[in-house]
């Protein structure tokens, strides 16, 4: 059984921690920008981009010969610059994945209201918990369409193409994965080249990184908290090299396999390029990437 103490870590100002951080090793040059840096960003939002610059054992709080703010910074910049490239590409993705899903959807079962039928659902548990999410987005939502709707028809839910406008992405892949017909499921992710569990698998990691970005948090050396699901066989250019399906750099390239089927000219490979010459002190092996990365079948 885990022991579990109180908490006792005191509060600390922007110029005590300042003065903490030097004490450890790490070179300021600019007290009064750092402080300023601290009080905006936050230290313990900072210091996600410090941990990588602390000396084994890292729990000692000594920081290496080479450590300075002014690299936490620069880190810290990349990340967000990153974060921003991702979530660009992302909003591609699920666009198309929700267009998919509802067009494929309402097509096969005839059923313009699929999303609300219970019948189409396996769990029906599941389902549930869908719908009070439904009848939540549907009473805060102040869309025109959906007031409009609500003002215009009787009916008690929009149809699955209103709904999935208003949806969040993770409530929508939920969805998919609760269908009950499995040759719609098929359908769907073979729009996208891609047998059913692998499908659902990276539209979870397309969420949770989508998620990432949009509450700010760090991607850039962040480890996947799942594992994502290998295709039994590619139809489309993959990736050949030994890769960590746990770092960064294979969410790019599942952001890449279906940025390749939705916008064939699309130019991902440019922009991260760009982004690797404006910050050539990122390691990119911490990010997942391996030598040769750039000759894949994928990124060619």
């Amino acid at each position: 059984m885990t022991t579990t103490t109180p908490f006792r870590k005191t509060y600390s100002n922007p110029r005590n921690l300042v003065e903490l951080l030097k004490s450890r090793g790490l070179s300021i040059a600019d007290s009064t920008t750092t402080e300023h840096y601290l009080m905006h960003i936050g230290y313990y939002r900072l210091s996600a981009y410090m941990y990588p610059l602390l000396k084994m054992p890292k729990d000692l709080h000594i920081y290496k010969s080479n450590a300075s703010f002014e690299r936490v910074m620069m880190l810290y910049r990349f990340d967000k610059k990153l974060r921003l490239l991702i979530f660009n590409e992302i909003e591609k993705i699920e666009v198309a994945i929700r267009s998919a899903i509802v067009n494929i959807a309402s097509e096969m079962t005839g059923n313009l209201f699929w999303m609300t039928d219970a019948s189409n659902f396996t769990d029906q548990n599941k389902f549930n918990r869908t719908m009070i999410l439904i009848e939540a987005e549907i009473r805060r939502s102040r869309e025109d369409f959906i007031v409009h709707f609500r003002e215009t028809y009787s009916d008690p839910y929009p149809p699955a193409w209103i709904l999935a406008e208003i949806l969040p992405f993770g409530v929508i892949t939920n969805i998919y994965g609760n269908i009950k017909n499995k040759k719609i499921k098929k359908r769907i992710s073979q729009s996208f080249s891609l047998q059913i569990d692998p499908f659902e698998s990276w539209m979870t990691i397309i969420t949770l990184t989508r998620n990432a970005c949009c509450h700010h948090a760090r991607v850039w050396n962040k480890q996947n908290t799942i594992r994502a699901t290998i295709p039994n066989r590619m139809m489309r250019p993959w990736i050949t090299l030994p890769t960590d399906a746990l770092r960064i750099y294979f969410n790019l390239c599942i952001i890449k396999y279906f940025l390749d089927i939705i916008s064939p000219n699309n130019d991902m490979l440019a922009k991260l390029r760009w982004l690797f010459v404006d910050f050539p002190e990122i390691d990119l092996t911490a990010m997942g990437f391996p030598n040769g990365w750039e000759m894949e079948p994928i990124w060619k």
